[in-house]
Formats: C-alpha cells, structure tokens, sequence
C-alpha cells in the first residue's frame, strides 16, 4: 500500500510537471507571437464592420463607439489587442440590388467608412497606398484602406470604376454571392463561362488605376481568366483551401500553384464552414437561401429557421484555420499567404472557436510558431506579403498609366449587352 501510494505522488507530480511545461511552452509561443507582431503587426484582408454598422446601428458611426469594448466582434480594444496594424475595412454591398440601387449603396458603405475612420483619428489613418501604411505604423496607427466586396457596384461602367478608385478604393472583388453581367460567381450561374470581354477590360483597368483585383467570391473559371489577363499580382481578400474544405468559396490547388507564378496571395480566413469540412456539409444548404438577402434582419431570420430544422452546427475550430494556412503556403508558398478574419459581427457558434474576435490573431500566430514556423515566414504571413503584393500592383500601375490613357470601353461595345 505504502509502495503504491509513493508511486502514485511520483505519477502526481509528473503531470504537474508535465502540464506545467504545457503551459509554458504555450506561454513562449504566444510570447513570442507578439514580439514579433510587435514589428510585423497583422495586416488583414477583410473586415465587414461599416456593414455591420449600416445594418444594425443605420449607418449611425457617432453612435455606434468602438473606442470602448462593442457588442460584436470588432471595436478599437480588441483590434490593439490583436496587433492589427493594417485593416482593409470591406465596403460591401448585396449582389442581389440592382445596378442602380448597387450604386447608391456603395457609394453610401465608402461614406460610412471613411466617417469611421475620421471618427478615430488617433487610433485610424485612412490609406491609399504602401507609403500611406507605412507612415501610419511608425505614427501607431491602424492603417486604413478600402475594398469593394462585388463588382455588380460599378454598374458596368469603367467611369464608375474610376470613380471608386477616386474615392480611395484599393481592392474590388470581381462578384459576390451572384454572378453580374461580366463575371460568373463561384456561387451562382455560370451564365458567362467565366469573364466577358468586358469583364476582362474591367481587370486592364485595374491593373492600369492600381487596384487590386481580388478573386474571393468568383468561380474557378473566372479566376483562371483574370490570371490570364492580369499583369499585376491578385489577391483573394478571404477565401482558404479547397483542397481542405471543399467549399466553393475555397481555392484549389491549381489556382494555387498559379497565385504563386502570378506573384498574388490568399488570405486565409475565418469563416466556419470554409475551414471545416463537417461544418460545410451542416451549412451547404445556406446559400440558396440567404444569397438574395439584403439586410442582417432578412439573414438572421433565415438563419433562424434553418437551425429549427438542421440543429445544432459542428464547431470550426482554430486548428482548422492553421491547417488551411499551412496548406496554402505548402502549395503556393510562404510568399504568398496571408491572414483574413472576414469578422461581419457574427456571435456564438457562427464564430471559429478560439478566434472568436479581432484580439485572437497572436493566437493563431502562436499555433503556427509551435508548428515550427520561423520567424521570417510568420513576418511575411502576418503582414509583408499583402504589403508586397499591394506594392507591386502600385508599380505596374506606374508603368501602365505611362503607356495608355483611361479605358472608353462599354460593355455594350464589347460584349453586345
């Protein structure tokens, strides 16, 4: 008995000793995500919180104080908790408007960003280049910028396009939820096997203005045609790995490969059933049902009614989302992966486990650390690889804009529509 009891002690104080190291080895990895977040703070791809302010607050920025600790998933606290030191806030509006009511709306989303951020000047500074970001982190703040979710906004019009990049947008994804008159949706018809001719004039415009041609939300097709056209690097502001999650919205291995050729980058992000592969299958019926919703209300009801009849859904999980970003810089590189969280203030189990909020990305930096990333990959992951991209773009816009003057193409002309 007296043996028995001894061994049992000594087995006692192994696993305290063991959880012990845990903890510390947990405690080093987080450390140290944070020394280096220090010099490479995060730069995110995408977040929609002037959408959550226009729909759930009525676009009321003076109201709705971030400066304090918010209701939903992003606010000023969290986001220096987090180490963001770069932030491209999405001004999204619903593919389902029409060209005219696109229109409107965007420019009134550009409007509530920019009042966010002015709102916010010791802790924001609006940016509209490379040299933009870097003055605002040696200043201390988060840097900035805009990027339209949907190319249905420009109401097929160059002029329009123009107009955008006028007003400070520095990224627009090619479509949303529905495909538009030039582009097909990775979630939608394939009404135009991919671009139209005008839709690939819409990417040389860009290439030409210096915007960055974002191919999250499009279809295969479509992204393999704007790798075609583009001369600038592409970014996918928030999708992850398909051949993870076999989610439409994902990005496969052969686009990968070409992302790394192009020079481009995917930022992987958070969303549930994008990273998890059992939450996909709960969720695949989502989409016919909330891609015509215009509001939060409208998608919150739907949501509702689908939980009463499918339960529960499976938890994504913090791991997941590592697993697709080690996938991603496997097949296209350390170059060229990035981070995007995509927060839009969803609550409870609409959220990663463990990346709950804009304060979790030292979180997931250290679960990389422990996997053995270094160092100079996780710099480049957490910020200098959208910085480099976005400067590339800047310098063939340089030469573009030396060699041909503004596109006066219509859809109308080359398309016939």
């Amino acid at each position: 008995m007296k043996k028995s009891r001894v061994n049992l002690i000594i087995m006692s104080v192994l696993v305290l000793i063991t959880h012990g190291n845990l903890i510390y080895a947990d405690d080093a990895a987080l450390a140290k995500a944070k020394n280096i977040l220090q010099l490479f703070p995060i730069a995110d791809g995408h977040n929609d919180l002037p959408w959550v302010i226009r729909s759930r607050f009525k676009g009321d920025v003076e109201g709705y104080d971030i400066s304090v600790p918010a209701k939903y998933d992003t606010d000023i606290p969290r986001l220096k908790a987090g180490m963001v030191g770069t932030q491209f806030w999405s001004v999204y509006v619903p593919s389902s408007l029409t060209p005219a009511q696109a229109l409107r709306s965007q420019l009134e989303q550009i409007d509530i960003a920019k009042r966010m951020i002015n709102q916010y000047p010791k802790e924001f500074s609006y940016a509209a280049s490379v040299a933009d970001i870097k003055i605002a982190r040696k200043n201390d703040r988060i840097a900035s910028l805009l990027g339209i979710e949907g190319g249905h906004s420009i109401a097929n019009s160059l002029g329009v396009l123009r107009s955008y990049y006028d007003l400070g947008v520095r990224y627009m994804t090619l479509t949303h939820f529905h495909s538009n008159d030039w582009a097909d949706s990775a979630t939608d018809t394939d009404d135009n096997d991919g671009l139209t001719p005008f839709g690939k004039e819409v990417v040389r415009e860009m290439n030409r203005l210096g915007m960055i041609i974002d191919l999250s939300h499009v279809s295969a097709a479509t992204m393999n045609d704007a790798l075609d056209v583009t001369v600038a690097p592409v970014m996918f502001s928030h999708s992850s790995a398909q051949a993870m999650t076999n989610h439409s919205r994902n990005v496969s291995d052969q686009v990968l490969k070409r992302v790394s050729r192009n020079g481009g980058i995917v930022m992987v992000t958070f969303v549930p059933s994008f990273v998890n592969t059992k939450r996909r299958v709960w969720a695949e019926g989502m989409i016919p049902l909330v891609k015509n919703v215009s509001t939060d209300a409208e998608w919150d009801a739907l949501n509702k009614i689908y939980r009463d009849e499918h339960g529960a859904p499976p938890l994504a999980h913090l791991s997941d989302v590592a697993d697709h970003i080690d996938h991603v810089a496997k097949v296209a590189g350390f170059d060229h992966v990035g981070i995007s969280g995509d927060f839009y203030g969803a609550e409870g189990d609409e959220l990663v486990s463990g990346l709950e909020d804009v304060s979790k990305y030292p979180d997931l930096i250290a679960e990389l650390i422990r996997r053995g990333w270094s160092d100079e990959n996780i710099a480049k992951l957490a910020s200098e690889n959208i910085l480099r991209v976005f400067g590339s773009v800047e310098l063939v816009s340089a030469k573009l804009k030396q060699a041909r003057t503004p596109s006066l193409k219509t859809i109308k002309e080359l398309d016939g529509v």
